[in-house]
């Protein structure tokens, strides 16, 4: 999947800009060792939207219903598998998007993407598409049985070292990990979340022996 060009708009924060350039450089390999195959597997796309909150950058995280097969009860990006009407990847990440938490596209500046990563439990070639919400409204879970919740959450937490963790699955995959919003955050959402915040430079030093065990759902 080609990734989108980043805009250079001076109306973007300037928070956004190093972020947007250094995404629009980064290849697979410098994020994760879990790169999709040559063939197969099904093409989504998550929307990473990131607003400015009362303590800066914040960004809009779910957590999955606790009834779903996959990922049940996981915090994730709003998103999912494309479909044949969708144009692009990025109109996949935004339809779905609008259907499962009442975005409204006309809200939001497609900046750039991330190189396509792939889950492998789910044989999912994801592409995350970075956006700029520039006209924030009201968001909610449109269908409980999909999502149970909706977040924004503040960048400065997420960066706090005190909410930095690695997370140890019974399967033996050690990841990054957050505590937020009375959530852990873990998996491919996490790793993806820890990449933004190097990206951004918003990173900053944390204890990485510090590992919290997790007894279910899929890495």
């Amino acid at each position: 999947m080609t990734q989108v060009r980043p805009i250079t708009d001076a109306a973007l924060p300037g928070w956004w800009h190093p972020l947007a350039d250094r995404a629009a450089r980064i290849d697979g390999e410098s994020i994760t060792r879990f790169l999709p195959p040559a063939d197969g597997g099904r093409e989504a796309g998550v929307l990473i939207l990131l607003g400015s909150g009362d303590d800066g950058p914040d960004v809009v995280l779910t957590q999955r219903a606790s009834s779903l097969r996959h990922h049940a009860g996981q915090p994730s990006f709003p998103g999912g598998v494309a479909e044949p009407g969708d144009a692009s990847i990025v109109d996949t990440a935004l339809r779905e998007a609008r259907e499962e938490i009442g975005l409204d596209p006309a809200s939001v500046t497609v900046v750039t993407t991330l190189p396509e990563l792939w889950i492998g439990v789910t044989d999912h070639r994801v592409t995350p598409v970075l956006a700029w919400w520039h006209s924030p409204h009201p968001i909610s879970a449109v269908d409980p049985a999909e999502v149970a919740t909706v977040s924004r959450l503040s960048i400065h937490e997420l960066a706090d070292p005190a909410n930095r963790m690695r997370c140890r699955h019974p399967s033996g995959y050690i990841g990054p990990a957050f505590a937020a919003d009375g959530m852990l955050v873990w998996g491919f959402t996490a790793g993806v979340l820890a990449v933004v915040l190097r990206l951004g430079g918003w990173e900053r030093p944390w204890d990485q022996n510090r590992i919290t065990d997790f007894d279910g759902g899929d890495p």
